[in-house]
């Protein structure tokens, strides 16, 4: 599976290591200089991932902002930065990784290494089959209005509906598969939408046994699809870790609001945790909170919790790889119970205001956390 890249920027040494490292890992990339150029580029072909360089910070942002608008909206962006203090503003600008410079190899091939995993994460996940079948779709307060699907994938749909959708409109969605095996009765939201009545929309909440029957239906009949190849993973080392959630050391972190799998092997023994990033280090690490809105949710982390505590000595091996590029934040809003559990729980509370804090304050508080008698200096 061959991936896009657009590499925008004017630092000649910058993109000749980035273009070595993107190749090492199978991306291709097209390089630019110029905004109008690059824009224009951008709006006419799909890529997978979107690196702007930050030395004129208005014009990336500029480009950041037409990235968040391009189709598919799961386009992975990276941005270059010289000045280190400006990471926070990049992020909230839609940078989701960060690269500083000057690029060094071994640097660049860290972030990269969980750059790439994301995008073919994203590319499997958002790999469309064109389809002709009736939907009927549902706004609150309105009739059902009837329409046509367009294409289907794993985290969405195109649809072509009788009067034109709003995007960012809330909207129940019911087809039945084309070759009859399945019903599809599912919440999305609208991701983009035009006069025409054409829009896109992504899943909410689609329910295990529907999320099943749609991938079965998609990989039968996407006979030139990517493969379901395994994703690199990064190396991490778990520093910390409360019921509701754990910091991790990693060169290579995954982008603040990404869903991502945190794997633990010890013995013959395997266990899996779900968990969204709450909050990311550039080349350092990221804090992880666990879902908790089910109980079923809560008995896997405190199985997690449990077999940590019940060898002594034992050292896990962590692995961790991308699900999602955004988490489902409906899965971390907790319940009564699970907020009554939560109450007493430091980690949870930084991880949750950990994106207001510079990198050495969240460490300090961290430190300040695994030993309560310390001052800080």
């Amino acid at each position: 599976m061959t991936l896009q890249a657009l590499l925008v920027s004017k630092d000649d040494a910058a993109v000749d290591v980035l273009s070595r490292v993107l190749a090492g890992f199978g991306v291709a990339a097209e390089r630019f200089s110029e905004i109008e150029i690059a824009l224009q580029r951008l709006a006419e072909h799909r890529f997978d991932s979107l690196i702007v360089d930050f030395d004129e910070p208005t014009t990336a942002c500029q480009l950041l902002q037409a990235a968040a608008q391009a189709k598919p909206s799961a386009l992975v962006t990276m941005a270059l930065l010289s000045d280190e203090n400006s990471v926070r503003q990049s992020l909230q600008s839609g940078a989701k990784f960060i690269l500083h410079k000057p690029v060094a190899v071994e640097q660049a091939s860290a972030t990269l290494r969980a750059v790439t995993a994301m995008l073919r994460r994203e590319r499997r996940r958002s790999f469309r089959v064109a389809v002709q079948l009736p939907v009927q779709l549902s706004l609150a307060g309105a009739d059902p209005i009837e329409g046509i699907v367009l294409d289907l994938s794993q985290t969405g749909l195109d649809v072509l509906a009788a009067q034109p959708l709003l995007p960012a409109a809330l909207i129940g969605l019911r087809f039945t598969l084309p070759d009859g095996t399945g019903e599809i009765d599912a919440h999305g939201e609208v991701a983009w939408a035009s006069p025409n009545g054409q829009s896109g929309v992504r899943f909410l909440d689609l329910p295990a046994a529907q999320v099943e029957q749609l991938k079965t239906w998609l990989l039968a009949n996407t006979p030139e699809a990517p493969p379901d190849e395994a994703d690199p993973v990064a190396l991490c080392k778990l520093t910390d870790l409360s019921l509701g959630g754990c910091y991790i050391e990693t060169e290579s972190p995954f982008p603040e609001n990404a869903l991502v799998d945190l794997c633990l092997k010890a013995a013959d023994m395997e266990i899996h945790a779900d968990g969204m990033v709450r909050v990311m280090h550039p080349a350092s690490g990221m804090g992880v909170e666990f879902p908790s809105r089910t109980s079923e949710q809560r008995e896997t982390v405190a199985h997690f919790i449990k077999f940590l505590t019940s060898r002594p000595g034992t050292v896990p091996e962590l692995l961790i790889s991308p699900k999602s590029l955004l988490a489902d934040v409906k899965q971390f809003e907790h319940t009564a119970s699970a907020a009554e559990e939560h109450l007493d729980d430091p980690l949870l509370e930084l991880l949750r205001n950990g994106q207001s804090l510079t990198r050495d304050r969240f460490r300090e508080e961290l430190h300040r956390q695994r030993n309560p008698e310390a001052v800080s200096s």
